[in-house]
């Protein structure tokens, strides 16, 4: 499955919401993957997205993939944490025997360092998650539609609906160079960590000229059009809210309201450790 028909593949709710609210989304998620310093709190943050990402139909196996690939860098983030940050550690759950050379009773993992650790990695994935969830369930034409009614500048959304665009025929154009590969004999499953990452790196010199061959064919193709940048035209595709629209846009803001006053106020979601 490739980038482009994951988020087209199936209709979800969230499909139908207006690109406006599902923005609205992505600043509060970003903002109170921030502001909370809990691991309860974060992680629940996370789940939540989790399961709006599942509500909207984006498959099970792409956010796998997401883990997977996300994997080994957690792992280190935690371990860091948990051993190095002196911040916040304080209470040792492991320490390294006296036998050992140069670490024996200095290295110290730390339940607070854990736990921030946790904090840090909830906070990345919360991210990671989100993203999809907004860009992956929102149809380009009405992306770029809805950023102008946001009164975005009619360049940046087009560049930036060009860059979605241009996303999934990398992703294409990578898959075919690797299918040549493969017909040539070159069996990647067979191969070691080391040499795929040999093999990929020299699948990015005809990636970056077929990335710049394709740049440039759409330069020629909007001087050909006269494409002057102006806002001043008309859509096939409108933007419009609607009641249930309106109401992520307000549950989303009370969301966010609620969470900076509880901060300001009781200190909910500071590090309570």
């Amino acid at each position: 499955m490739t980038w482009r028909n994951i988020g087209s593949a199936q209709e979800s709710p969230l499909r139908r919401l207006d690109f406006r609210p599902k923005l609205m989304i992505l600043l509060v998620v970003t903002v109170l993957a921030f502001l909370w310093e809990s691991p309860v709190l974060t992680g629940g943050l996370v789940l939540l997205i989790g399961i709006l990402c599942l509500v909207a139909r984006i498959p099970f196996s792409y956010l796998g993939n997401i883990l997977r690939l996300m994997l080994p860098f957690y792992v280190i983030l935690l371990l860091t944490h948990g051993f190095l940050n002196t911040n916040v550690g304080r209470t040792p759950v492991w320490i390294a025997p006296e036998a050992w050379w140069l670490i024996g009773g200095r290295l110290r993992l730390t339940g607070e360092g854990l736990a921030y650790g946790l904090v840090v990695i909830f906070r990345t994935l919360a991210l990671v998650l989100v993203t999809p969830l907004v860009i992956l369930t929102t149809d380009l034409n009405a992306l770029i539609v809805g950023l102008v009614r946001m009164r975005v500048p009619y360049r940046i959304a087009f560049v930036f609906s060009a860059t979605l665009r241009f996303i999934p025929l990398l992703f294409e154009e990578i898959q075919a160079i690797i299918e040549a590969q493969r017909l040539r004999g070159l069996a990647l499953e067979k191969m070691g960590p080391l040499k795929r990452v040999g093999v990929y790196s020299r699948i990015a010199v005809p990636l970056i000229l077929s990335a710049m061959t394709k740049s440039q064919q759409v330069e020629l193709v909007l001087a050909a059009r006269a494409f002057s940048g102006s806002p001043d035209r008309t859509y096939l595709h409108e933007s419009s809210l609607r009641t249930v629209d309106y109401v992520v846009l307000v549950l989303s803001l009370a969301l966010l309201l609620a969470a900076l006053v509880l901060r300001a106020t009781t200190g909910l979601g500071h590090f309570g450790f």
